[in-house]
């Protein structure tokens, strides 16, 4: 059987890795960080652009979302990982493929035409919150909002996370 890989954090952020990254890096104590992203598992420049945010002697890997679930059980027992997503659809991609999701930091989602207001980060569509309730649902995820592991401010946009996804 394989042993359970040493997943710190899922952050869903649309900007994937950035500066605020660092934190979460720094906070989680991780030595390795999967950007799971389609698009960006095959994209040189976005690739440069985030790895100069972090630190170098932190790993980091551009996988697409299927590699990721594959890849995830081989792992190393001296492995702690934060893999960062850019939707919630894609978490949910993961866990479909087996991807062990327990807890989903909901850190970062776009204002867009047609999206509900979360917070003052988190704005939610219908794609978004039928891919959350389903993680919730189906596989037992809980969700966090802080959006840095400093501050504070994450319970009463998880209270209106969880009135949305009624």
């Amino acid at each position: 059987m394989e042993t359970k890989p040493n997943v710190k954090m899922i952050r869903i952020d649309e900007r994937l890795i950035h500066g605020q990254g660092q934190l979460w890096i720094k906070s989680l104590g991780v030595n390795l960080v999967i950007c799971a992203n389609d698009k960006v598992s095959s994209d040189g420049m976005q690739q440069s652009l985030m790895k100069s945010v972090v630190p170098q002697d932190v790993g980091l890997r551009f996988w697409n979302i299927e590699r990721t679930a594959k890849v995830i059980w081989k792992a190393a027992d001296t492995q702690s990982i934060f893999v960062v997503v850019s939707s919630p659809k894609d978490v949910l991609a993961l866990a479909e493929q087996g991807f062990p999701v327990k807890e989903i930091n909901v850190g970062n989602i776009h204002a867009k035409t047609g999206k509900e207001k979360v917070s003052q980060f988190i704005y939610l569509g219908e794609e978004d919150k039928l891919a959350l309730r389903t993680l919730r649902d189906k596989y037992g995820c809980t969700f966090n909002t802080k959006t840095s592991p400093v501050s504070n401010d994450g319970a009463q946009s998880l209270d209106n996370l969880e009135k949305i996804l009624k």
